[in-house]
């Protein structure tokens, strides 16, 4: 072009090159830009206000929208100064286009940054991308670790909008040290560390199915409590007051085996019908009397809470005006 300009045909150049700015590098830029066509070589893309600089041939050598939009399919919009505007936001478009020139791009480690691109390819109809994007983000589903969330509860009305706002059956551990106005016997530490790290193992393993709630501010030092369908169903007071020396000491047990029974006892709770009755009555949880009407069992709801202690020891103290029973640790 610019040898032509300086030979014989100079003389035609003012009639032939009016459209042209100054300049051979910009001319030529430019003035490929307006016509849009296969033979234009280089393309100025304005993005969202991200501005991108590529080849018609990166962006038609795929079948994607880009390819309908600068093979003469779809009308384009251009401004004043030849940069193709597209109403579109341009995080993005950049590895669009990389994806375009290569055929692969590294992946955002981000979900959401992931699911952001996921959604520009989709846009620009680039399947390749699209596909690369579903399986990085099935994978992430797939490779995540199931969250245990485990609330604790800072109040009584916070607790009675947790049990009302779930479905699932509940499980809930009071433990407070501090809650104690004797000393403690010698294993009683050793227990509530046992209560607690079954707790956590019970919240690992059943978190699917049932909420698991941590009490720390109550008045007893070591409870647990079961619930379904929004009340209590059975209660397991791991604390007693003994007498070893003669001063009363409190007493922290682990019955493992009681509080496991009733986490199983609590899953028939699962299902928004309402626990089966025969199960109810297997595990003891059904009113005796078959012929019992729904008004009094209404009425009798709180009575069937079972509430066990453990009685190896006395539970408060019973011992009547000035006799004295001491028992051993």
């Amino acid at each position: 072009m610019s040898a032509e300009a300086s030979g014989p045909a100079a003389a035609e150049a003012p009639s032939l090159d009016v459209p042209k700015p100054s300049g051979p590098e910009p001319a030529s830029a430019t003035y490929g830009l307006k016509p849009l066509t296969p033979n234009s070589k280089y393309v100025k893309l304005n993005v969202g206000g991200s501005l991108h600089y590529t080849t018609l041939r990166t962006l038609t050598g795929q079948d994607t929208m880009l390819k309908a939009m600068f093979s003469g399919r779809v009308e384009v919009l251009t401004d004043a100064g030849g940069w193709v505007l597209i109403d579109r936001s341009g995080r993005h478009f950049g590895t669009i286009l990389n994806y375009l020139r290569d055929g692969s791009v590294p992946l955002p480690e981000s979900t959401r940054e992931l699911g952001e691109l996921l959604g520009e390819a989709r846009y620009y109809l680039v399947q390749g991308l699209i596909e690369d994007c579903q399986l990085a983000l099935q994978q992430k589903r797939e490779n995540l670790s199931p969250l245990c969330l485990i609330p604790t509860v800072t109040s009584p009305r916070e607790e009675q909008q947790l049990l009302a706002s779930t479905s699932k059956p509940v499980v809930k551990l009071l433990h407070n040290r501090s809650n104690n106005k004797y000393s403690y016997t010698s294993t009683s530490d050793d227990n509530l560390l046992k209560n607690i790290e079954l707790f956590d193992k019970l919240a690992l393993r059943f978190h699917g199915r049932l909420l698991f709630l941590k009490d720390v501010l109550g008045d007893e030092i070591c409870c647990w409590s079961f619930y379904g369908q929004g009340r209590k169903i059975a209660e397991v007071c791991c604390t007693s007051i003994v007498y070893a020396t003669e001063k009363k000491q409190t007493k922290v047990e682990f019955p493992e085996a009681r509080i496991f029974e009733e986490t199983l006892n609590i899953l028939i709770y699962e299902t928004p019908r309402g626990p089966d009755p025969a199960l109810l009555e297997a595990t003891g949880g059904a009113a005796g009397g078959g012929g019992t009407g729904r008004g009094e069992d209404e009425e009798n709801r709180e009575h069937r809470v079972r509430r066990i202690h453990v009685r190896r020891h006395i539970t408060h103290d019973e011992r009547p005006h000035g006799q004295q029973i001491v028992f051993k640790d």
